[in-house]
C-alpha cells in the first residue's frame, strides 16, 4: 500500500477502506507522509466526497490517532453539547447549568475560539479567577458533586484531525462535508460522552451558508454517532443574524446570566431551551421531548439554573460576584452607532457583526493573537425592530480609535433598513437523527 495507490483511487471515486484509511492517519500523524501527498488525497476527498461509511471510517481513525476521555468515575448519562460555531453563540454558559439543574452530569470540554467565532473557554476567563483547567480528579469530583464542569480541552484528542485541519485550512479543502463530519466527531466521540446534541448552525454567519448544506452535515454526524453507538441529535439553526444581542467575551457571559434570570433576549432563551430539553431526553431525564422541556422552563423560571451557574463559577475558582454586579468584568471604553434613516430592520448580516467585533478584539485572527475580554458588540435592533432616524442601533467596545471607527462602519454596513417590516428569520428549522429529518 502507498499515497499514489489511495490518491489514484479517491481521484477516480472509489471508496477507501478501513486499512487505507488507517494507512493515510497514521502515517500522516507520525510525518511519515509528505504534506503534498496528504493534500493531493484532500483535493481529491473533496472534489468526489466521502460516502457516510468512508465518514465513520475516517473519524474512527482521527479518534484512534490520540487520547480518549475516560467518564466512567462520572455518575450517570453523560451528554456533550456541540455548536458548530457563530456569532453571539453564548448558549453552553446557559444549557450547561440548566441541564445541570435538572440533573444530567455536564462533563464538557470546550474550546477556544478563532476569527470571530467566539471560544467558549475563552469567556469564561473574563470571569475573574475562573480556572478552565482541572485536574481529573478535580473535574470527576465537580461533575459527581454538583453534577457540571466546563473545562478546555486535555490531553492529545484527536491529534491527526488538529494536522489534518491545518492543512485543509492552507489548501481550499475546509468546506468538504465528510471532512467537516469527520473533523467534529472525531473530538465528540473522544470527549467521552454517553449521548450527544449538536446545534448545526445555517446562514451568512455560518459554516454552513443554507438548509440544504447544514441538513446533509447533521446526517453526516448523527451517522456517526449511530455507528459509534452514542445516541445523537442534530439541531439546525439560524445564523443569519446574531444569536441574542451581545458579541464578545465578558459581554456574552453578562447576556447568559441575564437569561438565566429570566430577563435575556426571546431567541437566546428559546434556543437555550430547546437545546437543554433535548439533553435531558439523551440523558433519560424524561419520555418526551415536551416534558423535558416544560422541565427546563421550570428550572429557568424558578433560579436553579442560575444558582447552578454560580455553583460552578465557585466550584473553579471564579468570582461569583459577577453574577450580581457587572462592575467586576472587564469593560472596554464603549462608542454608540445611531440609525441615519427610519424603518425596520430587515437584514442584520451576522458576519459582518463578526467581523466588527473581531476589529474591537474580541477576537482572534490568528491563533497567537492576544484577545481583549471586554471588547464586542452589543445591538440594540434586529431583524423586525422598528428604527427612528437617530435611534441607537448598537454599541461598540474597544480600546482602540482606529478600531473603533472601523468597527463602527461595519456594523452601520450590517444594517439594511426599509419601509416595510419583515419577521426575523426561524429560529430552529430542523431536528434530525439517525433515522429521521425533521423540518420546520
Amino acid at each position: 500500500m502507498n499515497m499514489l495507490d489511495l490518491i489514484y483511487k479517491k481521484k477516480e471515486g472509489k471508496a477507501l477502506t478501513r486499512e487505507e484509511f488507517k494507512y493515510f492517519i497514521q502515517g500522516y500523524t507520525r510525518g511519515d507522509i509528505a504534506d503534498y501527498q496528504a493534500s493531493a488525497l484532500l483535493m481529491a476527498i473533496y472534489f468526489q466526497g466521502l460516502t457516510k461509511e468512508e465518514t465513520f471510517l475516517l473519524t474512527e481513525q482521527m479518534l484512534q490517532s490520540g487520547d480518549s476521555m475516560d467518564l466512567s468515575f462520572i455518575k450517570g448519562i453523560k451528554v456533550d453539547k456541540h455548536s458548530t460555531g457563530g456569532v453571539g453563540d453564548k448558549t453552553t454558559l446557559i444549557v450547561g447549568p440548566l441541564a445541570a439543574s435538572c440533573g444530567v452530569p455536564i462533563a464538557k470540554m470546550s474550546g477556544r475560539g478563532l476569527g470571530f467565532t467566539g471560544g467558549t473557554i475563552d469567556k469564561l476567563e473574563s470571569i475573574p479567577g475562573f480556572r478552565t483547567s482541572l485536574s481529573g480528579e478535580e473535574f470527576t469530583k465537580n461533575v459527581n458533586e454538583i453534577s457540571i464542569s466546563l473545562i478546555g480541552q486535555t490531553g492529545d484528542i484527536a491529534p491527526a484531525d488538529k494536522k489534518l485541519y491545518a492543512l485543509r485550512d492552507v489548501t481550499g479543502t475546509v468546506d468538504n462535508i465528510g471532512l467537516i463530519a469527520g473533523s467534529i466527531m472525531s473530538k465528540k466521540l473522544a470527549s467521552g460522552s454517553d449521548a450527544i446534541v449538536l446545534d448545526v448552525k445555517c446562514g451568512n454567519g455560518a459554516f454552513m451558508p443554507d438548509m440544504e448544506s447544514a441538513i446533509l452535515l447533521s446526517e453526516y454526524m448523527t451517522e456517526i454517532g449511530q455507528h459509534a453507538g452514542k445516541e445523537t441529535i442534530a439541531i439546525v439553526t439560524d445564523m443569519n443574524q446574531p444569536l441574542g444581542r451581545c458579541i464578545g467575551n465578558a459581554l456574552e457571559v453578562q447576556e447568559a446570566i441575564q437569561v438565566l434570570k429570566g430577563e435575556g433576549p426571546e431567541d437566546i432563551t428559546h434556543l437555550s431551551l430547546v437545546l437543554a430539553a433535548y439533553i435531558l431526553l439523551l440523558g433519560g431525564k424524561t419520555n418526551s421531548y415536551e416534558e423535558a422541556l416544560e422541565k427546563v422552563k421550570e428550572k429557568l423560571y424558578d433560579g436553579s439554573g442560575f444558582a447552578k451557574l454560580e455553583e460552578l463559577i465557585d466550584a473553579q475558582g471564579g468570582d461569583a460576584r459577577v453574577t450580581s454586579d457587572f462592575k467586576f468584568f472587564k469593560t472596554s471604553p464603549m462608542t454608540e452607532v445611531f440609525a441615519s434613516e427610519a424603518g425596520y430592520v430587515t437584514e442584520l448580516l451576522a458576519h459582518e457583526i463578526g467581523k466588527a467585533s473581531l476589529t474591537t478584539g474580541a477576537g482572534r485572527e490568528t491563533k497567537e493573537s492576544a484577545l481583549d475580554l471586554g471588547a464586542g458588540i452589543t445591538l440594540a435592533k434586529k431583524i423586525g425592530d422598528q428604527v427612528n432616524k437617530g435611534d441607537l442601533l448598537a454599541k461598540v467596545y474597544c480600546d482602540y480609535d482606529e478600531k473603533t471607527d472601523e468597527a463602527i462602519k461595519i456594523v452601520k454596513n450590517a444594517y439594511k433598513i426599509e419601509k416595510t417590516r419583515q419577521d426575523p428569520p426561524k429560529l430552529v428549522k430542523a431536528i434530525i437523527s439517525h433515522d429521521n429529518v425533521k423540518i420546520f
